[in-house]
Protein backbone atom coordinates (compact mmCIF):
# COMPACT_ATOMS: atom_id res chain seq x y z
CA UNK A 1 0.00 0.00 0.00
CA UNK A 2 1.54 3.72 -0.89
CA UNK A 3 1.81 6.16 1.38
CA UNK A 4 -0.95 8.49 0.17
CA UNK A 5 -3.37 5.10 0.68
CA UNK A 6 -2.22 4.71 4.07
CA UNK A 7 -2.87 8.24 5.36
CA UNK A 8 -6.37 8.11 3.19
CA UNK A 9 -7.12 5.11 5.04
CA UNK A 10 -5.79 6.09 8.28
CA UNK A 11 -7.81 9.55 7.61
CA UNK A 12 -10.99 7.36 6.66
CA UNK A 13 -10.99 4.88 9.65
CA UNK A 14 -10.64 7.26 11.67
CA UNK A 15 -13.90 9.88 10.36
CA UNK A 16 -15.45 6.38 10.54
CA UNK A 17 -14.61 5.44 14.38
CA UNK A 18 -15.90 8.98 15.46
CA UNK A 19 -19.09 10.33 13.14
CA UNK A 20 -21.02 8.00 15.51
CA UNK A 21 -19.63 9.84 18.87
CA UNK A 22 -19.54 12.98 17.32
CA UNK A 23 -22.33 14.64 19.29
CA UNK A 24 -20.73 13.45 22.60
CA UNK A 25 -17.07 14.89 21.49
CA UNK A 26 -19.80 18.26 20.82
CA UNK A 27 -21.65 18.23 23.58
CA UNK A 28 -19.82 16.26 26.23
CA UNK A 29 -16.57 18.55 25.75
CA UNK A 30 -18.59 21.39 26.71
CA UNK A 31 -18.37 20.09 30.43
CA UNK A 32 -17.11 22.76 32.80
CA UNK A 33 -15.86 21.82 36.78
CA UNK A 34 -18.46 24.57 37.76
CA UNK A 35 -21.74 22.48 36.09
CA UNK A 36 -20.70 18.82 38.25
CA UNK A 37 -21.69 20.33 41.94
CA UNK A 38 -25.09 22.19 40.55
CA UNK A 39 -27.18 23.23 41.31
CA UNK A 40 -26.04 24.18 44.85
CA UNK A 41 -29.60 22.90 46.39
CA UNK A 42 -33.28 23.00 45.08
CA UNK A 43 -33.86 25.80 42.04
CA UNK A 44 -37.19 27.78 42.45
CA UNK A 45 -37.57 28.43 38.72
CA UNK A 46 -35.23 27.00 35.59
CA UNK A 47 -35.33 29.49 33.23
CA UNK A 48 -35.29 33.81 33.39
CA UNK A 49 -36.99 36.08 30.53
CA UNK A 50 -35.46 40.12 31.50
CA UNK A 51 -37.29 41.92 29.53
CA UNK A 52 -35.22 45.14 29.32
CA UNK A 53 -36.56 48.55 29.24
CA UNK A 54 -33.48 50.21 27.26
CA UNK A 55 -32.98 53.19 28.26
CA UNK A 56 -34.08 54.08 31.45
CA UNK A 57 -37.49 54.12 32.26
CA UNK A 58 -39.01 56.29 34.97
CA UNK A 59 -40.11 55.23 37.98
CA UNK A 60 -42.19 58.16 38.57
CA UNK A 61 -44.37 57.26 35.82
CA UNK A 62 -44.50 53.60 36.29
CA UNK A 63 -43.92 51.99 39.75
CA UNK A 64 -43.36 55.01 42.24
CA UNK A 65 -46.15 57.70 42.44
CA UNK A 66 -44.95 60.71 44.65
CA UNK A 67 -47.33 62.91 45.85
CA UNK A 68 -45.26 65.00 47.48
CA UNK A 69 -43.04 65.82 44.26
CA UNK A 70 -46.41 66.42 42.92
CA UNK A 71 -47.10 69.04 45.44
CA UNK A 72 -43.33 70.67 44.94
CA UNK A 73 -43.87 71.00 41.08
CA UNK A 74 -41.73 73.50 39.89
CA UNK A 75 -39.80 74.15 43.21
CA UNK A 76 -36.14 74.27 43.60
CA UNK A 77 -35.06 71.27 45.04
CA UNK A 78 -34.00 70.50 48.26
CA UNK A 79 -30.05 71.06 48.30
CA UNK A 80 -30.13 68.44 51.44
CA UNK A 81 -31.47 65.54 48.79
CA UNK A 82 -29.12 66.92 45.47
CA UNK A 83 -26.02 68.13 46.83
CA UNK A 84 -22.74 66.98 45.42
CA UNK A 85 -25.01 63.71 43.64
CA UNK A 86 -23.83 62.71 40.40
CA UNK A 87 -25.92 64.52 37.44
CA UNK A 88 -25.64 63.64 33.79
CA UNK A 89 -27.00 66.18 31.57
CA UNK A 90 -28.03 68.54 33.92
CA UNK A 91 -24.84 69.88 35.72
CA UNK A 92 -24.84 74.05 36.01
CA UNK A 93 -28.97 73.91 35.70
CA UNK A 94 -31.53 74.81 38.69
CA UNK A 95 -33.02 71.43 39.92
CA UNK A 96 -37.06 71.84 39.89
CA UNK A 97 -39.05 69.29 41.01
CA UNK A 98 -41.22 67.84 38.10
CA UNK A 99 -44.31 66.25 39.33
CA UNK A 100 -45.55 62.92 38.14
CA UNK A 101 -46.97 63.24 34.83
CA UNK A 102 -49.41 60.30 34.38
CA UNK A 103 -51.79 59.49 37.45
CA UNK A 104 -51.45 55.99 39.39
CA UNK A 105 -54.01 54.00 40.37
CA UNK A 106 -54.19 50.64 43.25
CA UNK A 107 -54.72 47.58 41.51
CA UNK A 108 -55.53 43.58 41.96
CA UNK A 109 -56.04 42.78 46.08
CA UNK A 110 -52.51 43.80 46.52
CA UNK A 111 -53.83 47.09 46.23
CA UNK A 112 -50.47 47.74 44.39
CA UNK A 113 -49.69 51.42 42.89
CA UNK A 114 -49.49 51.82 39.34
CA UNK A 115 -48.91 54.26 36.52
CA UNK A 116 -52.73 53.89 34.80
CA UNK A 117 -50.80 53.95 31.45
CA UNK A 118 -50.07 49.97 32.34
CA UNK A 119 -53.50 49.07 33.13
CA UNK A 120 -52.66 45.69 31.10
CA UNK A 121 -49.71 44.94 33.95
CA UNK A 122 -51.45 46.48 36.97
CA UNK A 123 -55.02 43.61 35.83
CA UNK A 124 -51.66 41.19 36.77
CA UNK A 125 -50.41 43.05 40.26
CA UNK A 126 -51.17 40.01 42.32
CA UNK A 127 -48.18 38.25 40.04
CA UNK A 128 -45.65 41.07 40.61
CA UNK A 129 -43.03 41.71 43.34
CA UNK A 130 -42.27 45.72 42.67
CA UNK A 131 -39.29 46.56 43.76
CA UNK A 132 -39.29 50.33 44.47
CA UNK A 133 -35.49 50.97 46.14
CA UNK A 134 -33.35 49.88 43.34
CA UNK A 135 -29.91 52.12 42.77
CA UNK A 136 -26.97 51.24 40.60
CA UNK A 137 -23.22 52.74 40.00
CA UNK A 138 -23.32 54.49 36.23
CA UNK A 139 -25.07 57.31 35.00
CA UNK A 140 -24.93 56.77 31.44
CA UNK A 141 -26.15 54.35 29.50
CA UNK A 142 -23.39 52.53 28.31
CA UNK A 143 -21.58 51.84 31.71
CA UNK A 144 -24.85 51.09 32.84
CA UNK A 145 -25.82 48.28 30.79
CA UNK A 146 -22.53 46.96 31.33
CA UNK A 147 -23.08 47.27 35.06
CA UNK A 148 -26.47 45.62 35.02
CA UNK A 149 -25.39 43.10 33.27
CA UNK A 150 -22.54 41.78 34.45
CA UNK A 151 -22.43 43.04 37.79
CA UNK A 152 -18.96 45.31 37.11
CA UNK A 153 -18.68 48.63 34.94
CA UNK A 154 -15.51 47.09 33.85
CA UNK A 155 -16.00 46.07 30.11
CA UNK A 156 -15.35 42.52 29.52
CA UNK A 157 -16.84 40.73 32.02
CA UNK A 158 -19.26 37.69 31.35
CA UNK A 159 -22.75 39.14 31.21
CA UNK A 160 -25.34 37.51 33.68
CA UNK A 161 -26.53 35.24 30.66
CA UNK A 162 -23.71 33.85 30.09
CA UNK A 163 -22.80 33.17 33.80
CA UNK A 164 -26.00 31.27 34.07
CA UNK A 165 -25.63 29.18 30.86
CA UNK A 166 -22.23 28.22 31.88
CA UNK A 167 -23.02 27.06 35.67
CA UNK A 168 -26.53 25.65 34.37
CA UNK A 169 -26.13 24.72 30.56
CA UNK A 170 -29.26 24.62 28.61
CA UNK A 171 -32.31 21.92 28.70
CA UNK A 172 -32.39 22.79 24.61
CA UNK A 173 -30.23 20.21 22.69
CA UNK A 174 -30.86 22.35 19.72
CA UNK A 175 -31.27 26.16 20.84
CA UNK A 176 -28.78 28.22 22.31
CA UNK A 177 -29.23 28.38 26.34
CA UNK A 178 -29.20 32.36 25.71
CA UNK A 179 -31.03 34.38 23.19
CA UNK A 180 -31.28 38.10 22.74
CA UNK A 181 -33.97 39.68 20.65
CA UNK A 182 -34.09 43.59 20.19
CA UNK A 183 -36.62 46.00 19.13
CA UNK A 184 -37.05 49.61 18.78
CA UNK A 185 -39.93 52.24 20.32
CA UNK A 186 -41.22 55.43 18.77
CA UNK A 187 -41.88 56.76 22.29
CA UNK A 188 -38.21 57.60 22.89
CA UNK A 189 -34.49 57.93 21.99
CA UNK A 190 -33.07 54.28 20.55
CA UNK A 191 -29.98 54.75 22.19
CA UNK A 192 -27.44 51.64 20.68
CA UNK A 193 -27.39 48.35 22.37
CA UNK A 194 -23.91 46.66 21.52
CA UNK A 195 -23.41 43.04 21.36
CA UNK A 196 -20.99 43.23 24.57
CA UNK A 197 -23.73 42.96 26.63
CA UNK A 198 -24.17 39.81 26.15
CA UNK A 199 -20.50 38.41 25.98
CA UNK A 200 -19.42 35.79 27.37
CA UNK A 201 -16.53 38.02 28.41
CA UNK A 202 -13.69 35.53 29.74
CA UNK A 203 -15.65 32.46 29.99
CA UNK A 204 -15.44 30.25 26.74
CA UNK A 205 -17.39 32.08 24.07
CA UNK A 206 -20.05 29.22 23.65
CA UNK A 207 -21.77 30.81 26.38
CA UNK A 208 -22.18 34.39 25.14
CA UNK A 209 -25.69 35.15 24.10
CA UNK A 210 -26.87 34.88 20.31
CA UNK A 211 -28.83 37.78 18.91
CA UNK A 212 -32.01 36.82 17.14
CA UNK A 213 -33.55 38.53 14.47
CA UNK A 214 -37.29 39.92 14.56
CA UNK A 215 -38.01 39.86 10.68
CA UNK A 216 -37.03 37.41 8.25
CA UNK A 217 -34.19 34.61 8.94
CA UNK A 218 -33.40 34.93 13.05
CA UNK A 219 -29.92 34.03 12.49
CA UNK A 220 -28.42 34.84 9.41
CA UNK A 221 -27.09 32.14 6.91
CA UNK A 222 -28.89 29.49 8.67
CA UNK A 223 -30.62 28.20 5.54
CA UNK A 224 -28.56 25.26 3.60
CA UNK A 225 -26.40 26.35 0.42
CA UNK A 226 -28.34 25.41 -2.72
CA UNK A 227 -27.14 22.10 -4.22
CA UNK A 228 -25.87 20.72 -0.79
CA UNK A 229 -28.41 17.57 0.58
CA UNK A 230 -28.73 17.30 4.80
CA UNK A 231 -26.05 14.66 4.26
CA UNK A 232 -23.54 15.84 2.48
CA UNK A 233 -23.84 18.78 5.27
CA UNK A 234 -23.88 15.99 7.77
CA UNK A 235 -20.63 14.49 6.27
CA UNK A 236 -18.57 18.22 6.32
CA UNK A 237 -19.77 18.79 9.74
CA UNK A 238 -18.74 15.32 10.83
CA UNK A 239 -15.53 15.86 9.07
CA UNK A 240 -14.37 18.94 10.39
CA UNK A 241 -15.33 18.48 14.00
CA UNK A 242 -13.34 15.13 13.93
CA UNK A 243 -10.29 17.58 12.48
CA UNK A 244 -11.24 19.81 15.28
CA UNK A 245 -11.27 17.00 17.89
CA UNK A 246 -8.19 15.64 17.42
CA UNK A 247 -6.55 19.22 17.02
CA UNK A 248 -8.45 19.91 21.33
CA UNK A 249 -6.85 16.46 22.19
CA UNK A 250 -2.88 18.08 21.55
CA UNK A 251 -4.00 21.91 22.65
CA UNK A 252 -6.99 21.57 25.22
CA UNK A 253 -8.79 24.89 24.33
CA UNK A 254 -11.74 26.01 24.76
CA UNK A 255 -12.23 27.74 22.14
CA UNK A 256 -11.88 24.74 20.27
CA UNK A 257 -14.47 22.79 21.87
CA UNK A 258 -16.60 25.78 21.32
CA UNK A 259 -15.96 25.79 17.49
CA UNK A 260 -17.08 21.87 17.52
CA UNK A 261 -19.71 22.51 19.67
CA UNK A 262 -21.42 25.46 17.45
CA UNK A 263 -20.87 23.54 14.15
CA UNK A 264 -23.12 21.00 15.62
CA UNK A 265 -25.68 23.45 16.94
CA UNK A 266 -26.21 25.12 13.56
CA UNK A 267 -26.83 22.24 12.23
CA UNK A 268 -29.07 21.63 14.32
CA UNK A 269 -30.60 24.83 14.40
CA UNK A 270 -31.49 24.29 10.35
CA UNK A 271 -34.16 21.98 12.12
CA UNK A 272 -34.89 23.53 15.20
CA UNK A 273 -35.41 27.45 14.17
CA UNK A 274 -37.79 27.17 11.15
CA UNK A 275 -40.25 25.26 13.87
CA UNK A 276 -39.71 27.90 16.43
CA UNK A 277 -40.67 30.29 14.22
CA UNK A 278 -43.46 28.79 12.47
CA UNK A 279 -46.82 30.29 13.94
CA UNK A 280 -49.19 27.87 12.32
CA UNK A 281 -49.54 26.26 15.24
CA UNK A 282 -50.55 29.56 17.41
CA UNK A 283 -54.34 30.52 17.98
CA UNK A 284 -55.90 33.33 16.62
CA UNK A 285 -56.58 34.27 20.57
CA UNK A 286 -52.89 33.93 21.68
CA UNK A 287 -51.94 36.55 18.52
CA UNK A 288 -54.78 38.87 19.68
CA UNK A 289 -53.87 38.70 23.31
CA UNK A 290 -50.05 39.41 22.50
CA UNK A 291 -51.21 42.06 20.35
CA UNK A 292 -49.22 40.76 17.31
CA UNK A 293 -49.43 38.72 14.27
CA UNK A 294 -45.32 37.68 15.29
CA UNK A 295 -42.34 38.48 13.39
CA UNK A 296 -43.05 41.82 13.02
CA UNK A 297 -39.55 42.71 15.02
CA UNK A 298 -41.88 44.44 17.77
CA UNK A 299 -41.95 43.60 20.88
CA UNK A 300 -44.39 42.38 21.27
CA UNK A 301 -43.72 39.69 18.65
CA UNK A 302 -40.37 39.05 20.83
CA UNK A 303 -42.41 38.38 24.31
CA UNK A 304 -44.29 35.82 22.01
CA UNK A 305 -41.30 34.27 20.63
CA UNK A 306 -39.91 34.12 24.17
CA UNK A 307 -42.48 32.04 25.37
CA UNK A 308 -41.86 30.10 22.63
CA UNK A 309 -38.12 29.82 23.09
CA UNK A 310 -38.89 29.23 27.07
CA UNK A 311 -41.17 26.18 26.09
CA UNK A 312 -38.15 24.75 23.81
CA UNK A 313 -36.06 24.82 26.98
CA UNK A 314 -34.25 27.61 26.24
CA UNK A 315 -32.40 28.91 29.90
CA UNK A 316 -31.64 32.88 29.96
CA UNK A 317 -34.05 35.29 26.91
CA UNK A 318 -33.39 39.02 27.17
CA UNK A 319 -35.75 40.90 25.36
CA UNK A 320 -33.99 44.38 24.69
CA UNK A 321 -37.15 46.96 23.82
CA UNK A 322 -35.22 50.52 22.71
CA UNK A 323 -37.27 53.43 23.73
CA UNK A 324 -37.25 54.92 27.61
CA UNK A 325 -34.86 57.80 26.75
CA UNK A 326 -37.15 60.67 27.87
CA UNK A 327 -35.21 63.77 28.06
CA UNK A 328 -38.23 65.44 27.01
CA UNK A 329 -41.93 65.15 25.82
CA UNK A 330 -41.93 62.38 28.73
CA UNK A 331 -45.82 63.29 29.01
CA UNK A 332 -46.57 61.95 25.26
CA UNK A 333 -43.27 59.71 25.14
CA UNK A 334 -44.27 57.82 27.85
CA UNK A 335 -47.87 57.38 26.24
CA UNK A 336 -46.29 55.79 23.16
CA UNK A 337 -43.62 53.55 25.30
CA UNK A 338 -46.12 52.30 27.78
CA UNK A 339 -48.95 51.05 24.78
CA UNK A 340 -46.13 49.45 23.45
CA UNK A 341 -45.23 47.24 26.13
CA UNK A 342 -47.50 46.83 28.48
CA UNK A 343 -50.32 44.32 26.79
CA UNK A 344 -47.54 41.78 25.64
CA UNK A 345 -45.98 42.14 28.88
CA UNK A 346 -49.00 40.94 30.69
CA UNK A 347 -50.17 38.62 27.74
CA UNK A 348 -46.33 36.83 28.46
CA UNK A 349 -47.09 36.40 32.30
CA UNK A 350 -50.42 35.37 31.74
CA UNK A 351 -49.84 32.75 28.88
CA UNK A 352 -47.15 31.40 31.32
CA UNK A 353 -49.21 30.66 34.06
CA UNK A 354 -51.82 29.40 31.75
CA UNK A 355 -49.36 26.69 30.37
CA UNK A 356 -47.98 25.96 34.23
CA UNK A 357 -44.68 27.44 33.30
CA UNK A 358 -44.73 30.41 35.50
CA UNK A 359 -44.22 29.18 38.47
CA UNK A 360 -40.40 27.62 37.00
CA UNK A 361 -39.91 30.90 34.39
CA UNK A 362 -38.53 34.11 36.46
CA UNK A 363 -39.90 37.61 34.80
CA UNK A 364 -37.87 40.70 35.42
CA UNK A 365 -38.54 43.95 33.80
CA UNK A 366 -36.79 46.83 34.07
CA UNK A 367 -33.70 49.16 32.93
CA UNK A 368 -30.81 49.97 33.51
CA UNK A 369 -31.22 53.36 35.76
CA UNK A 370 -34.56 55.28 36.61
CA UNK A 371 -35.02 58.95 35.54
CA UNK A 372 -34.73 62.08 37.68
CA UNK A 373 -37.37 63.85 39.98
CA UNK A 374 -35.99 67.09 38.72
CA UNK A 375 -37.23 68.25 35.15
CA UNK A 376 -34.92 68.72 32.37
CA UNK A 377 -37.68 70.98 30.36
CA UNK A 378 -40.78 69.02 29.81
CA UNK A 379 -38.10 65.18 30.54
CA UNK A 380 -36.11 63.61 33.34
CA UNK A 381 -32.21 63.33 32.99
CA UNK A 382 -30.41 60.01 34.06
CA UNK A 383 -30.81 58.88 37.53
CA UNK A 384 -29.45 56.07 39.82
CA UNK A 385 -29.87 56.60 43.12
CA UNK A 386 -33.26 55.34 43.07
CA UNK A 387 -35.79 53.40 40.51
CA UNK A 388 -38.28 50.87 39.84
CA UNK A 389 -38.34 47.28 38.58
CA UNK A 390 -40.48 44.05 38.93
CA UNK A 391 -40.18 40.51 39.06
CA UNK A 392 -42.42 37.92 38.80
CA UNK A 393 -43.02 33.78 38.79
CA UNK A 394 -39.99 31.61 39.55
CA UNK A 395 -40.09 31.50 43.30
CA UNK A 396 -41.24 34.99 43.62
CA UNK A 397 -43.51 36.42 45.98
CA UNK A 398 -46.79 38.12 43.81
CA UNK A 399 -48.57 41.17 45.34
CA UNK A 400 -45.84 42.95 47.10
CA UNK A 401 -44.06 45.63 47.52
CA UNK A 402 -40.22 46.31 48.15
CA UNK A 403 -38.46 49.15 49.55
CA UNK A 404 -38.71 53.01 48.91
CA UNK A 405 -37.08 55.78 47.67
CA UNK A 406 -37.64 59.31 49.65
CA UNK A 407 -40.89 61.43 49.35
CA UNK A 408 -39.17 63.08 46.13
CA UNK A 409 -38.41 59.74 44.35
CA UNK A 410 -34.59 60.81 45.08
CA UNK A 411 -32.85 58.24 46.78
CA UNK A 412 -33.74 54.80 47.93
CA UNK A 413 -34.32 55.01 51.68
CA UNK A 414 -35.99 51.53 52.75
CA UNK A 415 -35.17 48.20 52.11
CA UNK A 416 -32.12 49.29 49.41
CA UNK A 417 -31.43 47.00 46.38
CA UNK A 418 -27.79 47.36 45.35
CA UNK A 419 -27.67 45.57 41.28
CA UNK A 420 -25.39 42.86 43.14
CA UNK A 421 -28.25 42.17 45.20
CA UNK A 422 -30.64 41.62 42.32
CA UNK A 423 -28.07 39.25 40.43
CA UNK A 424 -27.50 37.69 43.76
CA UNK A 425 -31.08 36.79 44.14
CA UNK A 426 -31.69 35.66 40.65
CA UNK A 427 -28.91 33.19 41.02
CA UNK A 428 -30.45 31.70 44.02
CA UNK A 429 -34.00 31.33 42.45
CA UNK A 430 -31.81 29.58 39.95
CA UNK A 431 -30.30 26.97 42.45
CA UNK A 432 -26.80 28.90 42.53
CA UNK A 433 -24.97 29.93 45.33
CA UNK A 434 -23.69 33.36 43.64
CA UNK A 435 -20.41 33.13 45.99
CA UNK A 436 -19.83 29.52 44.74
CA UNK A 437 -19.87 30.26 40.50
CA UNK A 438 -16.48 31.33 39.92
CA UNK A 439 -13.96 31.14 37.12
CA UNK A 440 -10.77 31.57 37.62
CA UNK A 441 -8.51 34.13 35.72
CA UNK A 442 -6.21 36.65 35.43
CA UNK A 443 -4.89 34.90 39.10
CA UNK A 444 -7.88 35.31 40.99
CA UNK A 445 -11.37 34.24 40.88
CA UNK A 446 -14.09 35.83 39.51
CA UNK A 447 -18.03 36.04 40.11
CA UNK A 448 -21.14 37.76 38.98
CA UNK A 449 -21.90 39.12 41.74
CA UNK A 450 -17.62 40.35 42.23
CA UNK A 451 -17.06 41.05 46.14
CA UNK A 452 -20.93 41.71 46.96
CA UNK A 453 -24.45 40.78 46.79
CA UNK A 454 -26.91 39.88 49.51
CA UNK A 455 -29.60 37.47 48.59
CA UNK A 456 -33.35 39.32 49.17
CA UNK A 457 -34.97 35.96 50.52
CA UNK A 458 -37.97 38.00 51.33
CA UNK A 459 -38.84 37.96 47.65
CA UNK A 460 -39.77 34.73 47.66
CA UNK A 461 -42.71 32.94 47.94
Amino acid sequence: MTKPARIALSRRHFLRSTVGGLGAIAFGSLQDPAKLALPHFAPRCKRVIHLYMAGGPSHLETFDYKPELAKRHGEVMPTSITEGQPVAQLQGQALKCFAPQHPFAKYGESQQEICTLFPQIGSIADELCVVRSMHTEQINHDPAHTFMNSGTQISGRPSMGSWVTYGLGSESQNLPGFIVMTSVGKGGQSQPIASRQWSAGFLPSRYQGVNFRGTGDPVLYLSRPDGLTPEQQRELIDAVAAMNGEHQQRVDDPEVATRISQYEMAFRMQTSVPELTDLSDEPESVFEEYGTQGADGSYAANCLMARRLAERGVRFIQLYHRAWDHHGAIKRSMEITAQEVDQATAALIRDLKRRGMLEDTLILWGGEFGRTPMGQGNGRDHHIRGFSMFLAGGGIRGGMSYGATDDFGYHAVEQRVHVNDLHATILHLLGVDHERLTFRTQGRNFRLTDVAGEVRHDWMA
